[in-house]
């Protein structure tokens, strides 16, 4: 693991055009150590891996991430029930952004949950219900709102495929626990 993070500290200020000086100024540490730690010759210390990631711009979690060897290619999760393909683009924990492709109507159950979406439609007509409101958003087009107001939204006029940002409560209404 040190290896992995000694390589991403320095692909990093490299990446950055930053000198060791630059680095060093901006997490107090000195120059040589600094050199030190990107050539294995000194160990990394938790207080000054904090300090360096800081001054990347970086967490602790991202230096020191595995460097999985996970399948790269994202394959679509189908929910023929629902009528939503999904494609999750995000590993995110905060916020989950995936593709869909919606060939549903919209559907009579309206839901409410905590947070807020947002979609864009990259191709097709979706309609979106917001309580009593009737919404086409077309290609091209995007739609955010809160979603403690009722709503769903389905394909108008055939398939439309969407790419949309869902906090986890929209994650788990609109993705349904199975994806």
């Amino acid at each position: 693991m040190e290896a992995r993070v000694r390589q991403r500290i320095r692909g990093l200020r490299v990446a950055r055009g930053w000198s060791l000086d630059e680095l060093a100024g901006r997490c107090l540490i000195s120059p040589s150590t600094l050199s030190r730690i990107e050539t294995g010759h000194r160990r990394i210390a938790l207080d000054q891996m904090t300090a360096i990631a800081r001054a990347l711009g970086t967490t602790l979690d991202q230096l020191v991430e595995s460097d999985s060897h996970d399948d790269v290619v994202i394959r679509p999760h189908r929910n023929e029930e629902h009528g939503i393909t999904t494609w999750l683009l995000s590993r995110d924990s905060n916020k989950t952004v995936s593709k869909m492709r919606v060939t549903r109507k919209v559907p009579e159950d309206l839901r409410v949950h905590p947070g807020r979406d947002w979609f864009s439609v990259l191709s097709g007509t979706i309609e979106l219900r917001l309580g009593e409101r009737t919404i086409l958003v077309a290609t091209n087009e995007a739609a955010e709102f809160s979603t403690m107001i009722p709503h769903a939204f389905g394909a108008y006029g055939g398939p439309a495929d969407i790419l949309c940002i869902l906090d986890h409560e929209g994650e788990r209404s609109h993705l349904g626990p199975a994806h």
